[in-house]
């Protein structure tokens, strides 16, 4: 605010900020009278036109979203590498979309309820823009945290719907993946016999029973499938399995939490574990055996078996079994969900290893079982006393 001349003065207000630049955009106001009617009338300009300009002093603010999403992407982080491929994908696509253009000083829920609005528009699910906005507010948070910025612009906003319910496999399902793998077995053995000296064959038959094992073991454990990939017969003493090892995009490294966990599985489950290794240490010759994966190529064990290998092997199964929509993640699903439907919540959580058990509710509260059925029956009771009607 300045005086041009007596009883005229300039009142400068910060109305907007450049979308690109995030420079403040000022617009001039002149108001007559002595000071103390200037100072009250800049009040109100600036309280109608205003807008914060305190964020152009951090040098987040003068960047765009997509230079944002581009330092955030580069920087240091704790990620396994699968996370990191996925979120590279979405800040490929934020940088590119109108989202990307804005001026990180001037975003707001709006632009983004708007960007949500045309990825839905385009066809987008529940889960693509759940998971678009999820990398934009992480970055936002990022930057935030580490003083680009003095605010995240969008943490009150209200996030998309969340993707519905995981879905499980059903008992009836994991029973026809089970009675295929077991008639695949049959094949293979009736293969081998007739041709024992191709080696074709034996590793038809060592597929077979591996493929059998994964969807047992999956169905029991419900372990992730990077998980299964990498165990090994010395991580089973008696029923206890230890898990401590995963492969995120084929990179060995720890569990996702980091940390180990140790399960109990079923007799049968540890029983054909075994059994699957004494049988071809028997038809191969323990020297042939050169290690103690579970899950291998070839009968020989020479490294363990890629996390897509286990993929592959369970989509032949599935078609067989005619079952299109079944997934090796969802045995996870089914043990989880049964856990939770006996209310046995921090059981999933330990069965799974969410690092938390609101990681678990989160995911499977649809299956929690109802347990007010007294509560109903109070409000029942209480409600024809009011009315008269006799219980």
């Amino acid at each position: 605010m300045r005086e041009r001349r007596t009883g005229v003065w300039e009142i400068r207000v910060v109305v907007a900020n450049d979308l690109l630049s995030g420079r403040s955009v000022q617009r001039s106001f002149t108001v007559h009278g002595d000071r103390e009617r200037a100072e009250l009338r800049r009040g109100e300009l600036a309280e109608r036109f205003g807008v914060d300009r305190g964020a152009l002093y951090c040098e987040g603010a003068r960047w765009s979203v997509a230079e944002l999403l581009g330092r955030f992407i580069a920087a240091e982080h704790q990620w396994r590498p699968a996370t990191r491929s996925s979120h590279a994908s979405v800040v490929r696509f934020l940088v590119s979309d109108a989202l990307g253009r804005f001026g990180v000083a001037v975003l707001a829920p709006l632009n983004v309820e708007e960007g949500m609005r045309r990825w839905r528009a385009a066809g987008g699910s529940p889960a693509l823009v759940w998971g678009r906005w999820a990398v934009l507010h992480s970055a936002l948070s990022w930057a935030a945290a580490q003083g680009f910025i003095r605010v995240n612009p969008i943490l009150g906003m209200r996030a998309p719907a969340r993707p519905a319910p995981r879905k499980h496999l059903l008992p009836a399902e994991v029973a026809l993946l089970l009675r295929a793998a077991a008639d695949q077995i049959g094949v293979a053995e009736v293969a081998l016999a007739a041709d024992p000296d191709n080696r074709a064959r034996w590793e038809g038959l060592f597929v077979a029973e591996q493929t059998q094992l994964l969807v047992r073991l999956a169905a029991d454990s419900g372990a992730r499938r990077g998980e299964l990939a990498v165990l090994r017969l010395g991580d089973l003493a008696g029923r206890v399995l230890t898990i401590e090892r995963n492969l995120s995009l084929e990179v060995l490294g720890p569990t996702k939490t980091g940390r180990p966990r140790r399960l109990t599985i079923g007799a049968t489950t540890a029983a054909m574990i075994r059994d699957h290794f004494e049988r071809w240490e028997a038809r191969v010759g323990a020297d042939v055996v050169k290690d103690d994966w579970i899950f291998a190529p070839d009968f020989r064990r020479l490294t363990n078996a890629r996390a897509d290998l286990l993929s592959h092997r369970f989509v032949r199964l599935r078609e067989t079994a005619g079952l299109p929509q079944a997934a090796l993640h969802r045995f996870r699903h089914s043990v989880a969900t049964s856990l939770v439907e006996d209310g046995k919540i921090l059981k999933a959580q330990a069965r799974l290893g969410h690092r938390d058990p609101s990681t678990t509710l989160r995911h499977y509260a649809h299956a929690t079982p109802l347990d007010d059925l007294d509560i109903a029956d109070v409000i029942d009771r209480r409600l024809n006393e009011a009315t008269g009607i006799a219980g």
